[in-house]
């Protein structure tokens, strides 16, 4: 029944007509529900910041469909392993687009000089960048010329190119220090696309940017498109609905009410919307719960445990989310990085949830506390399901529902004692995962907010810097401690879904679901 209204909706919205003013403009139109926070590149820790931060920068290198490191401004690059040291050549065609920090409707050339200029304020603690992380290892940045950079490590690291495909490695022009916070309402990047106008809450728009340094296979500039356009529906069945009457032309992971309408439990697409075009790829996001164990490491353990062995993943996987993804069984590292160390970790055992249950109550005394746990109502289903699960075993679940954006905070600050949370990957490397338990990236200083510190750990964590020590044993170890310890519950590695009108071509995507829209054409 909760589906007849949508239906309906759908069949009408179909048989309509509907009209385009944009009708001579290639506008690509699609919905961010969770909003945009900023458009500075050094605020582009998640992907709602990430997608439009690519269509208005680049960096020295970026990532292709398969995950490979490929140039963007760096058109070549080599390594001095004696002098731990990078050399990038950059391209000399590259500007910057055209703003008044470099005169009147003017603009210039990229330089070296703004790539020292960007990673060190990446690192400038006024700043407060969340990607101040990934130049920890750096011992200096150095302008030799306008097109030869040097980055010098501290370290031997077999991560450190990867870091630099993140869009915290943007590059913005050295003019822009005279005001901290003009990159976040009025961005000047070097993209395929051009800031216009951002009315906070309502659209974003961005339009072609004529001079972009980047051609295609045949010759032809890039990009194809005249413009982007982004909405802030935050309803993401008001999104879909948007979709289906063309004025959308993209939605992104749509959610588990509009995947179970669309798709069968094999997580095929129904007959009745093959118009629809859709992108499926593995995508490296792992969705788990999350406990802050600062006060609670040891003495919560076996709770912990008892949860994690009483929760059937495969069943939730199949029903809740139509096949679309893998249950998490192996840990934190999700599928397509974890194939060397992949061990059923997380199994389902009713029998050994009570039987650590029992331990738990035996350290703790025998009256056992109701559990909150706090999510954005996008999850609901899902942990209601879990809710459901833990009955099984006698623990009661309380579910609070916040938004999105207070989630995020609340987390940051160490508020919640037990929440929901995921990690989108980076880099694809699974030291990348593996950072979120690293006690020195504890929050505020990094992405460890459940406050997680165990000295074998990081010894191990250490070691992962050097390229030789990159064997599936220290992984293993690193996944079983984590276990050991549970201060999270993996529930399951996620699949990247777009839908898309039939009119869109040249899309692709690939394992960390970045959207590149520079070949991307409107028919």
């Amino acid at each position: 029944m909760k589906y007849i209204f949508i239906s309906l909706f759908f069949s009408l919205i179909i048989v309509s007509c509907h009209h385009n003013p944009d009708n001579n403009l290639k506008i690509f139109k699609y919905n961010e529900y969770s909003n945009i926070s900023s458009l500075d590149p050094a605020f582009s820790s998640t992907l709602r910041n990430m997608w439009p931060c690519n269509q208005l920068y680049n960096g020295l290198v970026k990532l292709d469909e398969n995950l490979e490191i490929k140039p963007d401004i760096a058109k070549e690059w080599y390594f001095d392993d004696k002098k731990n040291e990078y050399t990038f050549i950059l391209n000399d065609n590259v500007f910057f687009h055209k703003s008044e920090i470099f005169g009147k409707d003017s603009t210039r050339q990229v330089v070296s000089e703004d790539f020292v200029y960007s990673f060190n304020r990446i690192l400038d603690p006024k700043i407060a960048s969340p990607g101040s992380w990934i130049f920890k290892n750096v011992k200096e940045f150095e302008a030799v010329n306008d097109t030869v950079l040097k980055i010098k490590l501290k370290n031997k690291s077999n991560s450190f190119l990867g870091k630099l495909t993140m869009k915290y490695s943007s590059v913005v022009p050295y003019e822009s220090f005279k005001d901290d916070k003009i990159l976040d309402n009025i961005p000047i990047g070097t993209g395929p696309f051009i800031f216009k106008k951002w009315d906070k809450n309502i659209k974003l728009v961005l339009r072609k940017n004529n001079n972009y340094f980047k051609i295609d296979s045949s010759g032809k500039k890039l990009p194809y498109l005249d413009g982007i356009a982004i909405t802030f529906i935050p309803d993401k069945k008001s999104e879909f609905m948007e979709f289906m009457s063309k004025n959308l032309d993209m939605i992104n992971s749509p959610e588990n009410s509009i995947a179970e309408l669309l798709f069968d439990n094999y997580g095929d697409l129904k007959k009745d919307y093959k118009n629809i075009n859709i992108i499926k790829n593995p995508y490296l996001n792992t969705e788990y719960l999350a406990f802050n164990t600062n006060n609670t490491l040891e003495s919560e353990k076996y709770l912990r445990l008892a949860i994690n062995h009483a929760i059937d993943r495969e069943k939730m996987i199949k029903y809740l989310r139509q096949n679309i993804g893998y249950p998490a069984l192996s840990g934190i590292v999700p599928s397509g990085l974890n194939h060397d160390f992949f061990s059923e970790r997380y199994f389902y055992d009713v029998d050994l949830a009570n039987k650590y249950l029992n331990k738990y109550l035996e350290k703790n005394g025998d009256e056992l506390k109701e559990l909150n746990v706090v999510t954005d109502a996008q999850y609901l289903d899902v942990l209601e399901f879990i809710q459901s699960e833990l009955k099984k075993i006698n623990i009661n679940l309380k579910i609070e529902i916040t938004p999105p954006s207070i989630l995020r905070q609340g987390k940051a600050k160490g508020k919640y004692d037990f929440f929901r949370a995921s990690w989108i990957a980076d880099y694809p490397n699974p030291e990348n995962y593996f950072g979120l338990f690293y006690s020195k990236n504890k929050t505020p200083n990094g992405p460890n907010y459940t406050y997680f510190m165990n000295e074998r750990y990081d010894s191990i964590y250490n070691i992962l810097k050097d390229e030789e020590s990159h064997i599936e044993k220290n992984f293993e170890i690193l996944e079983n401690i984590i276990h050991d310890f549970s201060p999270i519950i993996p529930l399951y590695y996620d699949m990247s879904i777009r839908l898309l009108n039939n009119n869109i071509v040249g899309m692709s995507n690939n394992a960390i679901n970045m959207l590149n829209l520079e070949e991307v054409n409107k028919l």
